[in-house]
């Protein structure tokens, strides 16, 4: 029998649902069996994609910090070149008017 959609015309409001489903938890352990190669691979393959993409992650983050450093740096050379101007202007003695 072809399942009908949820939004079929006919008595049938909601979907047909499988009450003998069995997700197959009954043999769970709580921890990785010793003989889950396939699995355990690809769980070490989820691990090294992540530990890969943080470490990537880690040095754009230090890229982008120089780039910032370098942006601040110029910007702040002409406030401190000033402050050093007025400074000696003040040092010589020379009347402000």
């Amino acid at each position: 029998m072809k399942p009908t959609g949820p939004f079929a015309a006919g008595r049938r409001r909601f979907p047909q649902t499988d009450y003998f489903f069995h997700s197959g938890f009954g043999e769970w352990r709580g921890h990785p069996s010793p003989y889950d190669g396939e699995d355990r691979s690809e769980f070490r393959n989820f691990y090294n994609l992540g530990r890969e993409f943080r470490i990537e992650a880690a040095r754009e983050r230090a890229k982008e910090g120089a780039v910032f450093a370098l942006i601040v740096l110029a910007s702040a050379w002409p406030v401190i070149y000033m402050l050093v101007t007025v400074v000696e202007l003040l040092s010589k003695g020379r009347p402000l008017q």
